[in-house]
């Protein structure tokens, strides 16, 4: 099936690519897509696509995903702000920094996070799918490992003693947030046979 995806991310398509192995994904333009403004993951992850099903080919259908961390000492931020932490423009090694600071001396229960993801698929008749997945972990003092991308340096998920950039991408594929919402997704879409 050939998707477009609504994204300047380049992580998040080299994983989604991973992830959705029988799909051709091209990356769309996000010029003129203006700022994310929904109060939920689902909600951004819909405005993608919507902008997607505007300025991608009639016959293609459209990928948009939304996804950040979520730490229980901050509130639960920075949640839907997590590419933006330390500033509008922030790269992953800025908003990684920015987040110990803010954690700097937490312990216990105040580490406790969660990556959450929500994609969006709409068809060409605008048929939304959508699915959500979550990963369980805790915020490491310091960076380690040099896989993935975002706060994977940072995120220890539940059971395990490495990072998630320490686990690296077999791992992910498997286990991440990313990974469970686009099963979740699969799980709800018309057979391939039926949506090519």
């Amino acid at each position: 099936m050939k998707a477009g995806f609504v994204s300047r991310n380049t992580g998040k398509l080299r994983e989604l690519r991973q992830l959705l192995p029988g799909w051709e994904i091209e990356p769309l333009t996000t010029q003129g897509i203006g700022d994310e403004t929904g109060a939920t993951f689902y909600e951004n992850a819909r405005q993608k696509a919507d902008f997607g099903r505007r300025v991608a080919r009639p016959a293609l259908w459209v990928l948009a995903e939304d996804s950040g961390l979520e730490v229980d000492g901050l509130g639960g931020r920075p949640g839907i702000r997590s590419a933006r932490l330390a500033s509008p423009h922030a790269t992953d090694d800025d908003n990684l920094h920015a987040l110990l600071a803010e954690l700097a001396g937490s312990v216990g229960a105040a580490r406790r996070a969660r990556y959450r993801c929500e994609i969006v698929v709409l068809a060409p008749d605008g048929a939304e799918y959508r699915g959500s997945g979550m990963l369980e972990g805790e915020i490491a003092t310091t960076p380690r490992g040099a896989s993935g991308f975002g706060y994977d340096p940072i995120f220890i998920p539940h059971g395990k003693q490495q990072t998630v950039a320490e686990l690296g991408d077999r791992w992910k594929a498997q286990h991440s947030h990313r990974a469970r919402a686009t099963a979740a997704l699969l799980a709800g879409m018309p057979k391939p046979a039926e949506s090519s």
